[in-house]
């Protein structure tokens, strides 16, 4: 179980991140925000994040998502 809450931490911090990203921090006003984007990226970071983690599985230590050892 611990596998599954690491992977959903990462895939979720990832999501969040790639999102940030396109709104640039340095004014955000959520009426006029690409949301579109917003989402596409995060998903896009969410979803290499979960393939890393799948990928980190088998390499790695079986019960984390981490690639490290």
């Amino acid at each position: 179980m611990n596998y599954f809450k690491d992977l959903a931490e990462r895939a979720v911090a990832s999501f969040a991140g790639g999102a940030l990203s396109v709104t640039g921090l340095d004014a955000v006003n959520v009426l006029n925000l690409d949301w579109k984007a917003a989402l596409g990226v995060g998903g896009g970071a969410a979803l290499v994040s979960l393939l890393k983690a799948l990928a980190a599985r088998r390499v790695g230590d079986p019960e984390s998502a981490s690639l490290a050892k």
